[in-house]
């Protein structure tokens, strides 16, 4: 269920503190950051909810934005976005959770609209706060980690020297992939950016 008229909640997950900055599990983040360049938003402290928010539209008149990243560290994620989602009121097919996925090779954009967690706490989170799984999610593939690295330590661990030369690249890509969820729905986005 969409409301045509009101705005899109969009979600990077990550998790707050410099010291996570560059982190795999932080992509969402470096997601929120450069959509809220493209909108010419700042984020600041929300006074609902345990969150950064940025607001503002895409193009001249375009879809409301509100950009959030959950500052309750991801395990916890799901608290904010709830409390986001009902102080402006956006229903669940209009919450886009921006993510690290393992499952998916390092650079691969995937969206969808509910599914499975896959084992990852911040979507886990958000599914029991928000009471469905029915929102949308832009996958940014990671890969699984290499050798016996446990997958925890791999997601909190930055981007190897050989990814951060493409990181910017798809970081923008990703950004792309959100606005055209928003401006032109899921399947249309997936018939363009899944065949890549």
């Amino acid at each position: 269920m969409t409301d045509e008229t009101g705005p899109w909640l969009v979600v990077g997950l990550g998790n707050p503190g410099r010291e996570y900055a560059g982190n795999r599990h932080n992509v969402g983040f470096m997601v929120a950051d450069l959509l809220a360049g493209r909108v010419g938003a700042r984020f600041g402290r929300h006074k609902r909810a345990v969150a950064e928010v940025a607001e503002g539209r895409l193009g001249f008149g375009g879809p409301k934005l509100v950009l959030a990243k959950p500052l309750t560290y991801m395990n916890l994620s799901g608290a904010p976005v709830a409390a986001l989602a009902q102080f402006y009121k956006v229903p669940p097919g209009q919450v886009i959770a921006v993510h690290d996925e393992l499952d998916i090779g390092y650079g691969q954009l995937r969206v969808k609209c509910g599914g499975g967690e896959g084992g990852h706490n911040g979507l886990r989170s958000m599914t029991k706060s928000l009471g469905t799984k029915e929102y949308v999610r832009v996958r940014f593939g990671i890969g699984r980690p290499p050798g016996r690295q446990d997958p925890a330590d791999y997601v909190l661990s930055d981007f190897g020297a050989v990814e951060r030369k493409e990181l910017d690249f798809l970081v923008d890509r990703a950004a792309d992939v959100v606005e055209s969820v928003v401006v032109k729905g899921v399947e249309p986005t997936q018939n363009v950016y899944h065949a890549g």
